[in-house]
């Protein structure tokens, strides 16, 4: 009986987190466990509605082999009319004692890291958002050609909470 209802709370837990009401827009692109220098990651996406304001991440899953306690971006949005706007980006991923920021039980932890609040999607048409690593070595001009422990790279869109 005990199983039982450690089964219903289970499932009953599953559906509550599942359903994101806030979601507009959340895909992932995996790397082999290390993000390479070069490997721009891109996506895609079509506003259906071009009023309204939303709240952009850049999602990050990675490993106990992320060695850094930091860690620097590159984003671009490509606007349907060509324009486009880049911004370097860094953001805190582990405490000073080294233990890794995000969430998760395992080894693998997650970070919605903020990328632009009250963005509106003011043109129609495709919209192409790319991500790349920008990370060093303290000291060096030479960029860390291969990021070891990142097992995942996302972009969200949410509705803005009122």
């Amino acid at each position: 009986m005990q199983s039982r209802v450690q089964w219903i709370v289970y499932g009953f837990l599953f559906l509550i987190v599942s359903c994101d009401s806030n979601r507009v827009f959340d895909e992932y692109q995996s790397v082999p466990n290390q993000w390479q220098k070069d490997n721009i990651v891109e996506f895609e996406f079509t506003p259906t509605d071009t009023l309204s304001s939303y709240n952009l991440f850049i999602n990050l899953r990675n490993t106990n082999d992320y060695k850094y306690n930091n860690l620097f971006l590159i984003a671009e949005i490509d606007f349907p009319n060509g324009k486009s706007v880049v911004d370097t980006l860094e953001y805190k991923m582990a405490q000073p004692n080294g233990e890794l920021l995000g969430t998760g039980f395992t080894d693998v932890k997650e970070n919605k890291l903020w990328y632009k609040e009250n963005f509106t999607f003011n043109e129609s048409g495709i919209y192409k958002i790319k991500v790349q690593h920008a990370m060093r070595e303290n000291g060096s001009i030479d960029g860390v050609d291969v990021l070891e422990g990142v097992t995942d790279i996302g972009f969200r869109i949410e509705y803005i909470k009122e």
